[in-house]
């Protein structure tokens, strides 16, 4: 079965570009022009979203905290802004990758390529797995998180994370091990990426135990796991 993209730019010939390009490969490609039919076009049930940030309606940070908890699949964000608090205000609304304009066919393709991965082999085992601590109930076969019968919605790449420290308790990991583990050696990028998702994942999990502290830092160190 081919794997779904969606496209939502308001460039048209970057657009086309993009699925033509895309469709060589042999992914099924769909388009939008601006927010609001980004979320019309959730009903094709993407694999992958590539998402420009300035577009007209909802621009694209506005589309992903739309959309976040209802979709878990990758998204990566388009944007001719390269600083440094662009990449980080993106990743912090849920967005898995940042690809600043103007880029390369070749890059973009191949951190598809590596996302889409990473989604197979997170589904790889279909076998149900329970893990449980204390009221935490991580279910490895949906890869969902659960805080007594509260869904804490997570992205792959926070449940990857979040998976990495739960399976490790009290064992402290630093960024640039944690980068390392789930986007691999050769990703494009930086540690700093971990952090955004460690503060995602503990703004979910407060929502559910605000009481509760889960993810410590070690100052200095990195981030572990910690029983309460």
């Amino acid at each position: 079965m081919r794997e779904k993209i969606l496209i939502a730019d308001d460039e048209q010939d970057i657009v086309e570009f993009m699925r033509d390009a895309l469709q060589d490969e042999g992914y099924e490609v769909r388009v939008a022009y601006d927010g609001k039919e980004v979320l019309n076009r959730l009903v094709d049930q993407p694999d992958l979203i590539i998402l420009d940030i300035m577009m007209p309606h909802l621009d694209g940070l506005e589309v992903c905290q739309v959309i976040r908890n209802r979709v878990s699949c990758p998204i990566l964000f388009l944007s001719a802004r390269s600083a440094e608090a662009d990449r980080i205000r993106g990743l912090a609304v849920g967005g898995d990758d940042y690809i600043v304009k103007p880029f390369s066919m070749p890059e973009l393709k191949a951190r598809i390529q590596a996302h889409l991965r990473r989604e197979q082999r997170n589904h790889f085992d279909h076998q149900p797995k329970l893990l449980h601590h204390g009221d935490l109930t991580i279910d490895l076969d949906s890869l969902q998180l659960y805080y007594q019968d509260i869904h804490i919605p997570l992205t792959s790449l926070e449940f990857e994370l979040f998976q990495l420290l739960f399976m490790h308790p009290n064992q402290v990991f630093s960024r640039e091990q944690m980068y390392e583990r789930i986007w691999g050696y050769d990703a494009e990028g930086d540690a700093s990426t971990v952090t955004e998702h460690i503060k995602n994942i503990r703004a979910k999990l407060a929502t559910a135990a605000p009481e509760m502290t889960f993810v410590a830092t070690v100052w200095g160190v990195g981030y572990k796991f910690e029983r309460n």
